[in-house]
């Protein structure tokens, strides 16, 4: 079976690379139980380093929407150059609140 290949940066996510589910619209905004996307871990953390819990619920709920954003867009480039099992141990800069 081959493997799922991650809605951000369009990698095959490998069953040894940090990977964890995104739900599409935040739990805190009504998204408990709602749709989800696995992503590698490195590329969800990038997705709530840069959106509020509010962005995501009112305008980045689908990964069409996510690789818009031009943060985003500009990390998924930048990670499609790595392997599919790279894991950064340096978080990206957050977001200013």
């Amino acid at each position: 079976m081959s493997n799922p290949i991650c809605p951000l940066c369009d990698r095959p996510i490998p069953d040894d690379a940090p990977s964890s589910l995104h739900h599409l619209i935040p739990k805190l905004k009504g998204g408990k139980g709602g749709p989800t996307v696995l992503m590698h871990h490195i590329c969800h953390r990038e997705v709530h380093a840069s959106l509020s819990e509010a962005e995501l619920a009112r305008e980045f709920s689908t990964p069409e929407a996510l690789r818009a954003h031009p943060r985003l867009a500009k990390f998924a480039k930048w990670v499609a150059k790595r392997p599919p099992g790279f894991a950064s141990k340096i978080p990206g800069k957050r977001r200013a609140r």
